[in-house]
């Protein structure tokens, strides 16, 4: 297995765990984070070695990272494994399936890039180099029978982690936050790149807001104490009142336990492992002002009022238009609970519609309009039914029968 990213990791650790309960005593090696180790993963390479933020990121990691996929790809072939799986990390893990395949190693590649939004063509180099995909998305399952390519829905593993029916109250007391507040979440990427350009907009957005509210509490969680310390430098500059920053130190501890306990079944570590402090603060919220990514399904998950919003530099824009030969994606939604649903069920101010006056607006209908409210967490309840399937178990199932069959 190579996971390259936490998001990878949080993935494989479940599929190790369906694994040991369908073939106990099986033996996972390659590339992989603190869940995977936690299930007796055995890492050959730290996982952050392959972790990249960006492009000028990966043009300074080249070589270290061409020196973890020779020594990786050595190893395989040495001693060829069972089976390959790939879980995300499309760039990295594409080139080394490849290479496993033509070896005669069956190769599984757990969640499909989104070709379904950039560089459709790449479906070709997925055909050539994947054995068996494994999807977090039902539409995705067509996509890829369509061009031949075998391929399992396994369900999105949140689904499973956070609750149906999230419950507002016991978040706020986890916070320490008034239950009778207005309260809106802000998370403006876990990126030092999106705090850089979104968290000024996002900041005098909220100011507009409490020109209309004064008392409108505004909630922050921050991954670590860079992107906090980047963060707070902009507060500095757009000093907002009522605003308070959280990290996973400030939950209390029944959150930080058991999932259960907490009020979130089978949080993404496991019992016994934390939740994201930005759980507790999605869950407690209103309404959510939100980057686009996979915060945007969280929020979604937890039946929220949302805005998605982002910002490419113009450097940047180019460089995607370049690599991909498209000026945008193919689908006219970029936030992920509108892909999913095929509609803007959610409100999208990216580019230069994401002033702080179009986000202030957005937000304060998000904030204050019950009957929209009421719409939004309907949608998402059909949403979350929809992503909820066993997913360590089908993932399992579907990686033991490529194992198996031995074929290619």
């Amino acid at each position: 297995m190579v996971a390259g990213e936490p998001s990878g990791d949080l993935l494989a650790g479940r599929i190790i765990q369906g694994l040991q309960q369908h073939e106990p005593g099986v033996v996972c090696q390659g590339i992989g984070g603190p869940r995977m180790l936690a299930q007796g993963f055995e890492s050959w390479h730290p996982m952050h070695a392959l972790t990249v933020f960006g492009y000028i990121d990966a043009l300074k990691r080249i070589p270290s990272l061409l020196s973890i996929y020779g020594d990786t790809k050595r190893r395989l072939l040495a001693a060829p494994p069972s089976v390959f799986v790939g879980i995300d990390a499309p760039d990295f893990n594409l080139k080394l399936e490849l290479q496993l395949r033509q070896a005669g190693v069956p190769t599984v590649h757990f969640v499909g890039p989104s070709i379904w939004a950039w560089r459709y063509e790449r479906i070709h180099k997925i055909r050539e180099a994947v054995s068996h995909m494994l999807v977090l998305f039902p539409f995705e399952e067509e996509i890829y029978r369509k061009e031949g390519i075998p391929v399992t829905y396994v369900g999105h593993p949140l689904a499973g982690a956070i609750p149906m029916q999230p419950d507002r109250a016991a978040a706020r007391a986890r916070l320490g936050l008034e239950q009778g507040a207005r309260i809106l979440a802000m998370l403006p990427g876990s990126r030092s790149s999106e705090i850089k350009v979104l968290a000024p907009r996002f900041l005098q957005a909220v100011r507009l807001l409490q020109q209309r509210d004064p008392a409108l509490q505004c909630v922050v969680p921050m991954v670590n104490a860079q992107r906090r310390a980047e963060f707070e430098g902009f507060l500095r500059q757009y000093p907002v009142a009522n605003l308070r920053i959280v990290t996973a130190d400030d939950v209390a501890p029944a959150a930080r336990g058991d999932g259960e306990a907490a009020g979130n079944e089978g949080n993404p570590e496991g019992r016994g492992g934390p939740a994201p402090v930005a759980w507790s603060v999605m869950e407690a919220a209103d309404a959510v002002l939100v980057a686009s990514g996979t915060a945007t399904l969280e929020a979604a998950l937890f039946k929220r009022p949302m805005v998605i919003s982002y910002y490419l530099p113009t450097w940047m824009r180019r460089i995607m238009a370049w690599k991909s030969k498209q000026q945008r994606p193919y689908l006219p939604w970029v936030g992920l609970p509108n892909v999913l649903l095929r509609d803007f069920a959610v409100p999208e101010l990216l580019q230069d519609d994401a002033t702080p006056e179009k986000l202030a607006e957005a937000t304060w209908t998000a904030l204050t309009d019950d009957a929209n409210a009421a719409r939004v967490q309907a949608r998402f309840t059909a949403l979350h039914q929809d992503l909820l399937r066993d997913t360590p178990a089908l993932a399992a199932r579907a990686i033991i029968e490529v194992s198996s069959r031995g074929s290619v």
